[in-house]
């Protein structure tokens, strides 16, 4: 890659780095968000749910011991829960305690880690299955677990098939409204099933997600238009960059190439104009056979190279238009007379097309005149075999718009960039400096030129020149 592909690719790889970049931290940032948001509303259910176990506890501690061990005592002497009356009584004090709460599980542990109760009958009498947590509630210290069972999917996206929370707790005997907590007489564990609470949680999630995604997809969105804009508005300025570049070097490189043209030109005009004269006056003088052309070839030649230099001057230093207000048609008109003998000869037509009352321009009509003279030229040379040539002048938003158009052959699509520059020609005898020429001198009168194919025949030359500012014209 060149250094100026390269300068013309890096602003735009900036910029695009930048939009991913930026959209990459707004996503992070939205997913921690949502994670932040889903966590925490996670650790207010599980908060819920604790308190929600330690008042059961409470309420359980109350109810067993007023409604069980005191009558128990009372009526058996004795609390012995594996007599069958005793536990069927015990159950059933539990049970209504926690009949319409979401409670899976209860189980009692005595005082030797022994389960004493639970709703799995199976499970009375095992030893030492409470581990650390039963230590801890013998210590007075509530402790609980959150368990969940599924697959590691549903695990990630906080949406297991089951949840549970684990609560232990010390069992005190105390009675009710007491502000003295009695002795602990044992551990109680409880088991909520959390699985449906967590249905609002993920649902909750799920619309945290779609909501970031469609703000994500909105800010995306965004800054593609955004990026596209601002690639635009890059591209444009590296291009007139770069093309101011390339003009300054053509224009240093035709500068010191014109000061050695011009140097040279004068060098050779002064030799060549003696040869041209001694030749018209060898002509007159001297007698030839008349079949002889020696001397006309040296005069047209001597003329020929004379055209040549002067194209070279022109283009080396072109004049300084002298602005005064004219008129175009006027200007083709004196254009077309001059060429009339050559446009009978070559059996060409002109057809003119202007507008009625068309406004004065500022411009050099010696200047213009030649440059009009040089797209006749050409349109007259790519017709070798005659045709019509279609002038058209109309005013369009204060500039004059003149176009010529001819039935030749047009130009090969690849030489359409290449007709302006200095020097390129598909002619034999051409030099390539009669379309630059006509540029500089289009451009010296702040007017624009273009070329192009007509869609069905031949080519369309288009030059545009501004109305002398101080003429008030209405279009209409």
């Amino acid at each position: 890659m060149d250094p100026q592909q390269k300068e013309k690719v890096k602003p735009f790889r900036l910029v695009k780095y930048f939009a991913y970049t930026s959209l990459i931290v707004i996503f992070l940032g939205t997913l921690l968000l949502s994670f932040f948001n889903t966590r925490w509303a996670r650790n207010m259910q599980i908060k819920k749910s604790e308190d929600y176990a330690l008042l059961l506890i409470d309420s359980l501690n109350d109810q067993i011991f007023t409604q069980f061990i005191i009558p128990a005592a009372l009526k058996f002497g004795k609390i012995q829960l594996r007599d069958k009356a005793q536990f069927e009584w015990m159950d059933k004090v539990v049970r209504s305690t926690l009949y319409s709460f979401k409670v899976d599980m209860v189980t009692i542990y005595d005082m030797n880690n022994v389960i004493s109760y639970s709703f799995d009958q199976n499970l009375v009498g095992r030893k030492n299955v409470g581990g650390v947590a039963y230590q801890d509630a013998i210590q007075e210290k509530v402790t609980s677990k959150l368990t969940q069972r599924g697959n590691f999917i549903e695990i990630l996206i906080g949406f297991p098939k089951e949840s549970k929370l684990i609560t232990f707790a010390p069992l005190r005997a105390q009675m009710p409204l007491s502000r003295i907590s009695g002795p602990v007489g044992g551990v109680v564990e409880i088991v909520q099933d959390l699985s449906e609470d967590y249905h609002p949680i993920f649902r909750f999630q799920i619309s945290v997600i779609t909501t970031s995604a469609a703000v994500m997809g909105f800010l995306f969105l965004v800054l593609i238009l955004i990026v596209k804009r601002g690639e635009g508005i890059i591209e444009q300025r590296a291009l007139e960059r770069i093309k101011l570049k390339e003009q300054l070097s053509r224009s240093e490189h035709l500068s010191s190439l014109g000061e050695m043209v011009a140097a040279v030109s004068h060098e050779i005009r002064n030799p060549l104009g003696i040869i041209k004269n001694s030749a018209e006056l060898l002509k007159k003088k001297a007698t030839f056979n008349s079949s002889n052309k020696l001397v006309d070839i040296i005069v047209e030649e001597a003329g020929r190279l004379n055209t040549i230099i002067t194209d070279f001057l022109n283009f080396a230093k072109p004049k300084i238009p002298n602005l005064t207000p004219c008129r175009v048609e006027e200007v083709i008109r004196k254009n077309i007379q001059f060429l009339s003998p050559q446009i009978k000869e070559e059996h060409c037509e002109i057809i003119t097309d202007y507008e009625h009352h068309l406004p004065e321009i500022m411009a050099d009509p010696s200047m213009l005149y030649q440059a009009f003279l040089n797209i006749l030229i050409n349109a007259m040379q790519a017709m070798p075999q005659g045709g019509k040539i279609y002038i058209k002048i109309k005013a369009v938003k204060r500039r004059i718009v003149i176009t010529f158009e001819d039935e030749g052959k047009g130009i090969p699509q690849e030489f359409l960039t290449k007709i302006w520059s200095p020097f390129f020609t598909t002619k034999e005898k051409g030099t390539g400096l009669g379309l630059g020429i006509v540029k500089k001198v289009i451009e010296s009168h702040e007017g624009t030129i273009h070329i192009e194919n007509r869609p069905a025949l031949g080519a369309k030359v288009t030059v545009e020149l501004p109305i002398r500012p101080e003429v008030l014209w209405n279009p209409s």
